[in-house]
């Protein structure tokens, strides 16, 4: 299994699998060009039909339009064999000869794959890729998952570890003091603010819910408006982790060392899914986004809240199982509706989830690693229309 650092990812939204991913195709296809008088993109699948709201086109022309003019050719009909985000660059000379053409994979969380080719083989930083096996070895071992990650990793995932933190930190801070209405055509106004200022009117209880829902929406606004965010493990779920842990680090003062090793428990959790099913929205559904990023966020408050190895996997087991089956149906293609309130929602999950298997020993039926595998079947099982094509469920109310 790769290293969390796959997880993490610091760029810039509103999605790392219609943004990132073509952003990084463009690059690498544009840096062999040579001679090219003109580019043409072909868009197919879940990547053309929200390519649009995911400001897909902005990405491409930000890398190819430098060299040379680009046409943009939108096929969502069409779906292409190996995955529902694919997209051919074609490369021609001032004669119109075509003089280079590739066709790339937009996988999820920023990763793509070249047509013809297996996913690059990363290197494999952790032997033990189910967290059954894991939660073993640490009960065995009187260790917690943190620490395997520290054991797998090099020194340096914690420098990491801390710039993640830090964009993270600053997405909410930046999220929480900008007012005004998204970019997208929707008048979707930010909440953030509003959320934040009704939290301090409340009782204790109220209050810390509205503080958690602020957070959130705070970091999904700066994603939805293109701002800088870490992928956790996507962009289109990016404030649900970030807004566990800015909440319990400002209202119960956890340090930071301990708030970056609640950060390697969430990574080691997303990582698992990632290699086992998918964190792709166009493949699984925002099951495989929101569900993931609240078990991993689950399992970072279990963590924090000193759980055991049983109780962390009983919270994360939570915050995925309960999440199963949702569609990923974004209206007009926009990473706002409803996924901006889904992050809040999700945080919500999370602390609850981590309430819940506190008062529990951690022993319960279904484990974290049968419910990955339910994940990734019942994501195969659901129709296209419902996985980020914008044809399906909320996306079809006009």
């Amino acid at each position: 299994m790769e290293s969390i650092r796959s997880i993490y990812k610091i760029g810039y939204g509103p999605s790392s699998s219609h943004t990132m991913g073509p952003l990084k195709a463009a690059q690498l296809f544009g840096e062999k060009a040579r001679g090219v008088a003109r580019f043409e993109v072909i868009l197919y699948g879940s990547l053309a039909s929200t390519g649009r709201g995911h400001r897909t086109d902005v990405a491409i022309l930000d890398r190819l339009q430098p060299i040379a003019p680009v046409e943009i050719v939108w096929k969502p009909d069409i779906y292409l064999p190996a995955h529902p985000n694919g997209m051919t660059f074609r490369a021609f000379d001032s004669d119109g000869k075509e003089i280079a053409v590739d066709t790339f994979y937009s996988i999820g969380g920023g990763d793509i794959v070249r047509e013809g080719e297996k996913r690059p083989e990363a290197e494999q930083v952790y032997e033990m890729s189910t967290i059954s096996e894991i939660q073993a070895w640490a009960e065995s071992t009187g260790q917690s998952y943190w620490e395997y990650v520290a054991q797998c990793e090099d020194s340096s995932i914690w420098d990491y570890l801390a710039e993640v933190w830090q964009t993270m930190r600053e997405a909410v801070e930046r999220g929480i003091e900008a007012e005004g209405v998204l970019p997208g055509g929707l008048g979707v106004r930010r909440k953030a603010v509003s959320y934040l200022m009704h939290a301090s009117g409340h009782n204790q209880s109220l209050r810390s819910r509205g503080l958690l829902y602020a957070y959130a929406l705070a970091v999904s606004e700066e994603n939805a408006a293109g701002g800088k965010i870490v992928t956790a493990p996507t962009c289109g779920s990016c404030g649900v982790l970030p807004a566990v842990l800015y909440h319990l680090q400002t209202s119960k003062g956890f340090s930071e060392q301990r708030i970056l090793r609640a950060l390697a428990t969430a990574g080691l959790f997303g990582a698992v899914v990632k290699h086992n099913a998918s964190v792709s929205g166009a493949e699984v559904g925002c099951q495989g986004e929101v569900g993931v990023a609240c078990a991993m966020a689950s399992a970072a408050a279990s963590q924090l809240f000193g759980g055991t190895p049983a109780q962390i996997e009983y919270s994360a087991e939570m915050g995925l199982e309960h999440h199963l089956g949702l569609t990923c149906d974004p209206v007009c293609g926009l990473v706002q509706i409803p996924c901006i309130e889904r992050n809040a929602y999700a945080a919500a999950r999370a602390l609850d989830s981590n309430l819940y298997a506190a008062f529990s020993d951690g022993t319960h039926r279904v484990s974290f690693d049968r419910i990955v595998q339910v994940m990734k079947q019942t994501g195969h099982d659901i129709p296209p229309i419902y996985k980020e094509t914008a044809l399906g469920g909320l996306a079809a109310i006009k």
